[in-house]
């Protein structure tokens, strides 16, 4: 009889890898096998955040959770412009190749929900479903950022982040403030450790908008596979007027679940309610 898998015994069962993109190496865990979930994790974060997520997909699904660049296991490329959009998506993309696939389910939160937009706007081909957890529509977010004084106020942690010394100010301890998981707390301090501090902010010193903040005018790219995303409002970082109008952004249906009770890592925060509705909306 094979053992259940749980959070404490969860890095017994998981298998580690790595795939090259461009000389860059991107480490992730997997765990279960059928058809392929790629899990893309945001700031300050890593591969383990999905935990729950993982634990209760795998007996379905082969599900694949990464280390962004920067992050832990993967390379920390010392150039700003590493950390440019293009070569995020590019990782995503490798990594589902590294399973011998074309495409997946992809599910991001916070950056890893900004480069799953991404992927899912300019690789279509590679997203057979999208799952996107407190990271509003790009659109949206410029949206918000161009016209809602209070949007502007909460994102002042972001230009902060944007700052050349902004690195020198946090330590994993302070990156870590936000895990209440006294068990999952040891796990994000050693992977905060051996991550780039300074890798991590370049996210926001390549990708996120400078003031003075405009709305996005560009030719629209529709999302065109289904999309399914959930938003705790208690996120005081990502306001939720950032979701109004998302579905005029995407091509086929468009599932919102918000959670009042949640905050920004809505994973973590309610992950009973986030594995159910996976599991519920993916065997639809």
């Amino acid at each position: 009889m094979s053992e259940k898998i749980t959070v404490e015994n969860l890095e017994q069962h998981v298998q580690h890898g790595y795939v090259d993109n461009n000389g860059v190496a991107i480490h992730y865990a997997s765990l279960g096998s059928g058809p392929l979930i790629v899990m893309v994790h945001g700031f300050p974060d890593f591969w383990y955040s999905w935990r729950h997520q993982m634990i209760a997909l795998s007996s379905s699904y082969h599900v694949v959770a990464m280390d962004q660049r920067g992050y832990n296991l993967s390379d920390q490329p010392r150039e700003g412009e590493q950390y440019a959009m293009p070569h995020l998506v590019g990782d995503v993309l490798a990594v589902i190749r590294a399973q011998g696939e074309q495409s997946a389910v992809v599910v991001g939160h916070d950056w890893g929900g900004a480069v799953s937009w991404q992927v899912a706007m300019h690789a279509p081909e590679a997203v057979e479903r999208l799952v996107i957890l407190n990271l509003p529509h790009p659109r949206g977010m410029a949206r918000e950022l161009a016209h809602n004084p209070e949007q502007q106020k909460n994102s002042e942690y972001a230009r902060n982040f944007q700052k050349d010394d902004a690195h020198l100010k946090a330590t994993p301890e302070l990156l870590a403030r936000f895990v209440t998981d006294t068990s999952a707390k040891p796990h994000y301090l050693e992977a905060f450790r051996r991550s780039s501090i300074e890798g991590m902010l370049h996210y926001y010193k390549q990708n996120y908008p400078h003031p003075p903040y405009q709305e996005d005018r560009s030719p629209l790219i529709k999302v065109k596979a289904p999309v399914l995303q959930f938003h705790g409002l208690q996120d005081s970082f990502l306001l939720p007027g950032a979701l109004n109008d998302t579905w005029q952004y995407v091509e086929q249906s468009y599932t919102l679940v918000t959670e009042p009770h949640a905050g920004h890592f809505i994973q973590h925060d309610a992950p009973e309610l986030v594995s159910r509705t996976l599991r519920s909306w993916l065997a639809s």
